[in-house]
């Protein structure tokens, strides 16, 4: 290895096929080699990459990290409302969970911002509204709007959320990119520490188990619950310092399972055809529809926005352009479905949200796979799917704010 370093210090390719060929080999060649000729440029190159120290985990600045911890504190005692006596658990749950996640996160990111205060005051008043909203609702579990209510209010924070992730760039097509990003390696690091608490959890139980006392019930409503705020905003503050961390698994995953939900979807559409179960008068499958097109098109997003454009290469283009056309037939069955069930059995606040919906979804489907097209013809790059994607994201906040607002309202709680 050390006759072979030699031979080709002057052939940059050479140097890194041999160290990809045998990493460990390579380095003790070139400490060998660099000891006698530590002037050559090529071997100074060599001794910084390979002696190159990676950074630390960062837990950032302590103020900020005060901060988060403090808003930790706060979730968990949000949370803990829930041990007190007469309340309704199922139901302060069902409400409030989303918001021991969400609004503390855009704490965070409001208060990183170089917002005016006025701006975060009317952020803080909105969140402190919607909170009251959502909890002065009539407890009616019939109620198809106040149900819908509780699906679309989330996002309706998530929206929130990205604003105090833009900040002051909100028109920037870039930022709205990486904070979708920031969704898939929050998801990722959220599992992973909860994955690592609930490792805890087991051991922690299973050794007071072994001296008979059964401290699950106090464990779970004392100390667990506090970890359901905590955790989110620990994960977002990790991922805000230290991206590097999880950046490189989203895009696998995304690799993974583009291919795989392409095959899958071809299977099942060739299947539905033959077997000629449409949705049209079954709700529950109905039901299962939305959330594969909300899927399939989550998955199309983050392929396109967790891969580098350097790194695209046609197979991709062409596979999510065929996943997207999938994904438009399937688009076109579950609005056929909707209507049929509309002019069948007439309005209903469910059907018109479907149905909004996945009007939304089909027009953003239509621009996107008009961009890979374009792409795959080489007259753009996959920058303008992104800024397509960027651009539509505000369709889906407006929109669940309509459901989540005003259907409780129009359909009068019905």
């Amino acid at each position: 290895m050390k006759e072979a370093l030699i031979q080709n210090l002057d052939n940059a390719a050479a140097l890194e096929q041999l160290f990809r060929k045998d990493k460990n080999g390579f380095k003790k060649a070139f400490d060998e080699a660099y000891a006698t000729n530590s002037s050559n440029a090529n071997l100074q190159f060599w001794h910084a990459r390979l002696n190159y120290k990676e950074e630390q985990l960062n837990f950032g600045n302590k103020r900020e990290f005060t901060f988060v911890i403090i808003l930790a504190i706060v979730a968990g005692m949000f949370a803990n409302i829930s041990n007190i006596s007469n309340i309704n658990v199922e139901l302060f749950f069902t409400r409030n969970t989303v918001f021991l996640i969400l609004p503390f996160i855009t704490t965070y990111y409001i208060y990183k911002q170089n917002l005016s205060l006025k701006i975060k005051t009317a952020v803080g008043f909105i969140l402190i509204i919607l909170a009251t909203y959502i909890n002065l609702l009539p407890n009616n579990p019939n109620s198809s709007s106040i149900n819908l209510v509780y699906i679309h209010l989330p996002l309706l924070l998530w929206s929130i959320l990205g604003y105090g992730y833009l900040g002051n760039d909100f028109y920037s097509s870039q930022k709205r990119i990486n904070f979708l990003k920031f969704n898939g390696d929050f998801l990722i690091m959220t599992a992973v520490i909860i994955l690592s608490c609930l490792a805890f959890t087991i051991i922690t139980f299973g050794l007071f188990n072994l001296i008979g006392i059964k401290i699950e019930k106090f464990y779970m409503q004392y100390i667990a619950i506090w970890g359901i705020g905590g955790i989110p905003i620990l994960a977002t503050y990790l991922i805000d310092h230290n991206p590097q961390i999880i950046n490189k698994v989203s895009p696998l995953i995304a690799k993974i399972f583009t291919p795989l939900v392409f095959i899958n979807l071809l299977v099942y559409l060739i299947t539905l055809i033959y077997t000629g179960k449409y949705p049209h008068n079954d709700r529950n499958l109905l039901l299962i529809y939305n959330a594969l097109l909300v899927g399939v098109l989550a998955l199309i997003f983050f392929s396109i926005a967790e891969t580098e454009t350097s790194k695209r290469n046609y197979f991709s283009t062409l596979l999510l352009f065929g996943l997207s056309l999938l994904t438009i037939t399937v688009n076109c069955i579950a609005l056929s479905a909707i209507i049929y069930r509309i002019f069948e059995w007439g309005i209903t606040p469910n059907r018109i949200t479907v149905l909004g919906g996945n009007v939304i979804i089909f027009i953003n489907l239509i621009l996107v796979s008009y961009q890979l097209l374009k792409a795959l013809k080489n007259k753009t790059n996959l920058t303008k799917v992104e800024d397509t994607i960027a651009t539509y994201l505000p369709i889906y906040a407006i929109w669940t704010g309509i459901v989540a607002l005003m259907f409780p309202i129009v359909f009068h709680g019905k």
